[in-house]
């Protein structure tokens, strides 16, 4: 058909189609034909811009330069692109750096006379897809040529928030030594990736967690033989982005007074303590009851109690009860749940129009969600003595029982996002006992506002009226 229309053309227009036709099949035969470039060539295929020779000589001379100043060792050579015998090209890649870090030291903690805790984030594609593992080595602080320099035995990694992490994870080295070690000395960390079976890729950084002197040990073994100092200690999520100083107030002087005077709360600053959150802060820091980014604390031999809960969450017992008498019921067990009361953050009561800035976070969101039928996270509190690791919602890793049965005896409202809101949190008043609002159902719970006017007394006989004028 194509020759038959060619030869019914002018002679021009025939000259022209059949250089064309010419030009397209040798280009469909050399599509056949095997591929005999040489490296060289197969590489100048590839588009690049053009520079001057001058820009290119310029460029070099500043990379040299920039070379000779730097301390740094000298890259590896570079993995090059392979020509097979298909004649397809094999592209190299070259990584640099890592995509996540392997282990970030966070603290490290003696847990007796021969065991340690290292405690850090670690790579979550790392674990997923590798078999990273951990040598502890413990080096005594002595001359004596007849002690053992150098002690190794396998650490035993713990994930106790497995299910919270996406680029890193939360992970927890446990080092147990089969002989006693103490009297001053390094442990050491040597963190191999064995990373999803390249074994090119399978390199080791080692790492000093802890450093002992022969003081450091003699204190610990004073502590350890002690009662512990404090009844109850708050270890809580790290404080970040921009809070509120209103509901951080609220929340502690809310909680100060429901641990009692043999409490202590440990906070750790992400970013969220700004000039507001720190002048909240000071007046409790002063009285003793505060601990500002103080995580490399031994808490776990502080307390007899540790919870577990968010700035955004209030712990709460019945009328006729105390914290002291419900853990005391619970004291067979080594770990307990919290049942959590999810309270709207935006629907206040109508009687409170006009008023409400003057009233506090929990004292005027009185709306509780009531929708049955879904799980709801719950908070817990441990007996640290007894506890290996400890993650977000729950410890999967105790020497004793756990109980979730504690419904009626403790439980904790959750303020979800007011926290981190700056304006005033009453955004819909309403006049009924019920509402449903974007398909959930609320009923008013008044638990909370009930307590406020004790609260509140409680904060100004303790610090005073310095936190009067608190910005939300």
């Amino acid at each position: 058909m194509f020759v038959g229309v060619v030869w019914n053309c002018a002679a021009e227009l025939k000259f022209i189609l059949t250089a064309i036709l010419f030009l397209f099949s040798l280009i469909t035969i050399l599509q056949f034909m095997p591929i005999r470039f040489s490296n060289n060539l197969a590489t100048t295929c590839i588009s690049v811009p053009s520079f001057s020779s001058s820009t290119i000589i310029d460029s070099v001379s500043v990379s040299i330069s920039a070379i000779n100043a730097s301390t740094a060792v000298q890259p590896p050579a570079l993995a090059k692109d392979e020509l097979l015998e298909n004649g397809v090209i094999k592209r190299a890649f070259n990584p640099f750096g890592s995509a996540a870090y392997n282990f970030i030291l966070m603290s490290a903690y003696r847990g007796g006379i021969n065991t340690f805790a290292v405690m850090g984030l670690a790579s979550k594609p790392l674990h997923v897809y590798g078999k990273p593992s951990y040598l502890c080595e413990w080096i005594p602080n002595t001359n004596d040529s007849t002690m053992q320099k150098h002690i190794n035995v396998t650490g035993t990694k713990i994930l106790p928030d497995w299910g919270y992490g996406r680029v890193y994870t939360v992970l927890v080295v446990n080092c147990t030594f089969p002989i006693p070690v103490g009297d001053g000395g390094k442990l050491l960390i040597h963190a191999t990736t064995n990373g999803g079976g390249d074994s090119k890729f399978n390199i080791t950084d080692t790492f000093l967690a802890l450093t002992e002197s022969e003081q450091d040990f003699t204190n610990f073994i004073s502590t350890f033989n002690k009662p512990p100092k404090y009844d109850f200690l708050y270890c809580g999520s790290s404080l970040y982005g921009n809070l509120s100083p209103q509901r951080v107030r609220e929340w502690l002087a809310f909680h100060v007074r429901l641990f009692g005077v043999k409490s202590h709360f440990v906070i750790h600053d992400a970013g969220g303590v700004h000039e507001g959150v720190m002048a909240v802060l000071k007046p409790w820091i002063e009285k003793g009851y505060v601990t500002l980014q103080d995580i490399r604390d031994q808490e776990r031999f502080q307390a007899k109690w540790m919870f577990f809960f968010d700035v955004d969450e209030f712990i709460f017992v019945p009328k006729k009860s105390t914290i002291k008498s419900v853990v005391d019921s619970l004291s067979d067990y080594t770990q307990f749940t919290i049942e959590q009361m999810p309270m709207s953050n935006k629907l206040c009561l109508e009687e409170d129009r006009g008023k409400s800035y003057r009233k506090w976070g929990f004292e005027k969101l009185v709306y509780k969600d009531v929708k049955r039928g879904i799980r709801r996270d719950r908070k817990y509190a441990v007996q640290p003595r007894n506890v290996i690791a400890t993650g977000v919602h729950m410890s999967q890793n105790t020497v004793g029982k756990t109980t979730h049965k504690t419904e009626g005896r403790i439980k904790y409202f959750h303020y979800h996002g007011t926290i981190a809101e700056h304006r005033e949190p009453c955004r819909q008043l309403v006049n009924a006992t019920t509402i449903t609002v974007d398909q959930i159902p609320y009923e008013v719970d008044s638990t909370m506002r009930d307590i406020a006017g004790t609260v509140k007394r409680f904060e100004l006989k303790m610090i005073g009226s310095t936190l009067q004028k608190t910005r939300q």
